[in-house]
């Protein structure tokens, strides 16, 4: 990915239910998860009577070491490994949030952004409600404590009031509540291994402790597992979603299934819809910028007849937390992080193929980087639409006009990053890669459609910043 700094993931959630050994799967299912939040992890397990939980920032192999989940006993349990959409980057702001009272707790991990979030926070700091966190997954825990009746009867009430994504894992003392917003933004599986029934973000985090995939939790349904084994309570369903096409463009692992289809092979899709659309006939080969772009890239060797290479070797021993805001850092990080093959460079002209470009300036170094390994063409092909406006719904695109497409054309995005030829997959193409209907995704990131009114008056704010888009748009 080329513009890492400025494109951060999602939050990972993991819940398992009938186990022995709760953590242990749990460690294994964040450590599938990492991807999707490098900041900080946390786990919570129960045996119905007391909780236990261990958090910290960093990795999860970092904050979970020394036989630290030894002491994490219990039958169930969720796990959170967290990038910061909402809420600052600190231990206090850490999840799964823990809720402990004289006669009950209940924990939850949320992946997602709640859009109203702050209107929310007035009404309950009026009611008395104090908050210890800037996270809206508190937010979402003092709304369960401000509701009567039973724990479900909650849980539908709160749900009704949030707008926004989430989809989160619940544990209670009785067992464990898996559930995703009425429009389907993020991903969230059910998975069974023996008796044991698993929420994860991915599928991933199934195969690596060898459960079964059974289904998705569905948009609007809240999914319970306890001593009964499964049940559901669904809303009425939307005649249309909008699942994150981003997931599949980028957040999600290639060998992961989400929304009922694989990563893998949509984004060699998205690749051989840029070659259809956008070919180099001339070039030498193609080379992906690893590795968001290498599945992309596969697929445009292959709709494009041109020889694939790796161009560019990636060294897999510095992590996506290595960069840091500071521009000094960010560009030893980019040096570190991607090194060129000069053999395979020199005096070619090559397509280099990449999910998206968010900020650009970390193009324009690796673009830099080829040139002077050798390269004597570089055709810059990119497997999604310019990102043109702010993500408020799980994802960090930036919101204060540090999206390079809000205000530069192709053309002048090309000639900033210094690149022989620029072309993005067209939105018509990605979405005809697809195998959902167009209605059903969410593409507000480059269309700036929303599918839920912005009324928040920090998120308009951040809307607003970004309405000015670029005086020559394709």
């Amino acid at each position: 990915m080329f513009d890492t700094p400025s494109k951060k993931e999602a939050c990972g959630i993991f819940g398992i239910y009938g186990v022995d050994d709760p953590a242990k799967h749990i460690y294994l299912g964040l450590y599938a998860l990492q991807h999707r939040g490098q900041e900080s992890a946390g786990i919570v397990v129960s045996d119905g009577v007391t909780v236990s939980t261990r958090k910290g920032m960093g990795l999860v192999p970092d904050v979970f070491r020394n036989g630290e989940l030894e002491d994490l006993k219990g039958n169930m349990g969720i796990g959170h490994v967290r990038y910061s959409t909402t809420g600052s980057s600190m231990l206090r702001n850490a999840q799964p949030f823990l809720v402990e009272q004289i006669d009950r707790f209940f924990a939850l991990g949320h992946n997602g952004n709640i859009v109203n979030i702050s209107k929310l926070r007035r009404k309950l700091e009026s009611a008395g409600a104090i908050f210890q966190t800037s996270t809206d997954s508190e937010l979402i825990a003092h709304l369960i404590l401000h509701k009567k009746g039973p724990l479900e009867e909650r849980l539908v009430k709160v749900f009704q009031e949030l707008r926004g994504a989430w989809s989160l894992v619940f544990l209670s003392s009785n067992g464990i509540y898996a559930a995703r917003d009425p429009f389907g933004f993020r991903p969230l599986c059910i998975g069974r291994k023996g008796d044991a029934i698993i929420f994860a973000s991915e599928t991933c985090a199934l195969d690596i402790i060898e459960a079964d995939y059974v289904r998705d939790v569905e948009p609007g349904e809240i999914v319970v597992a306890d001593k009964d084994g499964l049940r559901s309570i669904k809303s009425p369903q939307r005649k249309n979603l909008a699942m994150c096409i981003f997931e599949y463009i980028y957040f999600s692992r290639p060998d992961s299934s989400i929304f009922g289809h694989g990563v893998y092979q949509i984004r060699k899709s998205l690749g051989v819809q840029v070659a259809l659309e956008s070919p180099v006939p001339e070039a030498d080969f193609v080379a992906p910028m690893p590795a968001s772009g290498n599945y992309a890239a596969l697929g445009y060797a292959q709709g494009s007849g041109l020889p694939f290479e790796f161009g560019v070797i990636r060294n897999h021993y510095v992590g996506r937390t290595f960069i840091q805001p500071s521009p000094a850092i960010r560009n030893l990080g980019v040096r570190l992080k991607l090194n060129p093959v000069r053999e395979i460079l020199k005096d070619k002209s090559v397509v280099v193929v990449d999910d998206s470009i968010v900020r650009g300036t970390t193009s324009k170094l690796r673009t830099r980087a080829l040139r002077e390994a050798g390269a004597r063409e570089i055709h810059m092909r990119i497997s999604c639409p310019p990102i043109r406006f702010p993500c408020f719904f799980g994802i960090d695109f930036s919101s204060k006009g540090e999206l390079i497409a809000c205000s530069k054309s192709v053309q002048q995005i090309c000639d900033f990053i210094e690149a022989d030829s620029l072309a993005y997959l067209s939105l018509e193409g990605m979405l005809r890669a697809m195998p959902i209907p167009a209605k059903d995704f969410c593409t507000a990131c480059f269309t700036g459609k929303y599918p839920i009114q912005i009324t928040d008056d920090s998120t308009k704010m951040c809307l607003e910043m970004n309405t000015a888009g670029p005086s020559a748009w394709p």
